[in-house]
């Protein structure tokens, strides 16, 4: 139920100016989140960061950046992501119009009489009118100014969030180009090692016709040969499928990638980070959490003012007629003001203002959970490149000393000095640790895009 007051317009500005005075909405404050030991164990103060470099400078490899270029004007997700803006963007322009008058225009004709005699009939007369109407409602409270707000975070959270598209997207393709360029790698390995394999089988027979070893030598060199032989179709698929998932975040149909040689890509060795509290500036992510709080705060305002009347100045003006539209007849209009309070509405504002406050909660806490998870990519990131370069020092020794192993164990075994097992469990630690090597650095490679993205770099 609703109570409607008329109001002359001589005292409509007093009363604007005596309702304007009280404040209903509340201003907005950030929300709080602690970005203390936010990267773990990562105490610094050096505010250089990585996040700042385009992604250009952190990805030096031409090929590589062509395939990123394309990518960012091609992929779906982010060419809708720029379709979320455009949609943004139009409710922000309709909430600018909402301080404006509305305006309507009516025509009509309307039958004013009858008459049926016995079969005579006769022409039914006419009233013409024609009217225009316009309608303005006083942003008393604060309500079409909240709403406004609320729309203009709104754009700015689908801005943020094509930029976190973008930021994904780079990472994913320099991710997918690395992985693609290491399984290269390990097939060429691979292949050598078969090769080398094929020597081994070769020099058993030998060893064997001079009786220096038995057959068993013979059988078991060829069995490990196949067991080398059998892994290449499928690294022969994971390259196909990688290409595909590149293709895919480039919006192409699937189909061979232009790439470059994996020892030729080296990962930057200095990886600065910051401070966390640049997070807020630099990820797109947690800006666009930031800017959904922003929406929520603001639309619990816009719940607020619904308690509160509502003042609406309505003027209308028209012609009427008995003849036609354009006939003699008669002008009419008038000016009223209105405000209308609410009295009872069955808990709508109650339950709506509930509603909008415990979605102003939800926000917070999901800025939080976004500014947490952001804490712990980065930490992730540091410690995984890390170890991965300490697995590549480690890893370099090894290789040197299974290589001897699988230079003295085949002499020995010509001179009858060693068994054959040593000679396969040695040539077969010696692919393991190969394929190792490249693992090692294609962490290390990875480690250094999570990092990027992690920070929030990609976007600039």
């Amino acid at each position: 139920m609703r109570r409607y007051l008329k109001i002359y317009p001589p005292v409509i500005g007093l009363i604007i100016l005596l309702l304007a005075s009280c404040k209903i909405t509340k201003p907005y404050l950030k929300p709080v989140v602690d970005m203390e030991g936010l990267y773990r164990d990562n105490v610094g103060t050096d505010t250089v960061t990585i996040a700042n470099l385009h992604w250009k400078e952190m990805f030096t490899d031409t090929l590589l950046q062509k395939i990123i270029g394309e990518g960012i004007q091609q992929n779906l997700n982010l060419k809708a992501a720029y379709s979320r803006i455009r949609q943004s963007k139009a409710y922000l322009e309709q909430s600018n119009l909402a301080f404006l008058p509305s305006l309507s225009s009516d025509a009509s004709a309307i039958a004013t009489g009858s008459s049926n005699q016995g079969v005579t009939k006769t022409v039914l007369p006419y009233q013409y009118q024609g009217e225009l109407t316009t309608s303005w409602e006083a942003d008393l409270w604060g309500k079409l100014s909240s709403a406004k707000r609320a729309n203009l975070a709104s754009l700015l959270q689908a801005e943020a969030s094509a930029r976190a598209v973008q930021t994904e997207l780079v990472a994913n393709i320099a991710t997918n180009y690395y992985r693609l360029l290491a399984l290269d790698d390990q097939l060429v390995i691979t292949r050598q090692s078969l090769k080398n394999w094929q020597t081994t089988v070769d020099i058993m027979k030998k060893l064997k016709m001079a009786d220096v070893v038995t057959g068993a030598a013979v059988v078991q060199s060829e069995s490990s040969k196949y067991a080398v032989a059998v892994t290449i179709p499928d690294l022969m698929q994971s390259i196909r499928e990688t290409e595909n998932a590149l293709n895919l975040l480039l919006g192409r149909v699937p189909g061979p990638v232009e790439r470059s040689k994996f020892e030729l890509i080296h990962p930057i060795t200095l990886l600065q980070t910051g401070v966390p509290v640049q997070l807020l500036a630099n990820r797109p992510d947690v800006q666009a959490a930031e800017y959904n709080f922003k929406n929520a705060f603001e639309l619990s305002n816009v719940a607020r003012t619904y308690f509160y009347p509502s003042l609406t100045i309505s003027a209308s003006g028209g012609y009427s007629s008995y003849s036609s539209f354009f006939g003699p007849g008669s002008w009419v209009s008038s000016l009223t003001a209105g405000l209308t309070q609410p009295i009872f509405n069955k808990g709508a504002n109650k339950t709506r203002l509930k509603v909008a406050l415990e979605q102003q909660q939800q926000a917070v806490l999901s800025f939080q959970t976004v500014v947490l998870t952001a804490g712990q990519e980065v930490s992730n990131a540091i410690y995984s490149y890390q170890r991965a370069s300490e697995k590549k020092i480690t890893r370099t020794s090894q290789l040197e000393n299974l290589e001897k192993s699988v230079q003295y164990t085949q002499a020995l075994v010509r001179y009858g000095s060693a068994n054959y097992t040593e000679v396969l469990t040695a040539q077969q630690s010696f692919l393991a640790a190969q394929l190792s090597q490249v693992n090692d650095q294609l962490q290390q490679l990875q480690a250094t895009v999570s990092l990027y993205r992690a920070l929030g770099g990609g976007w600039k």
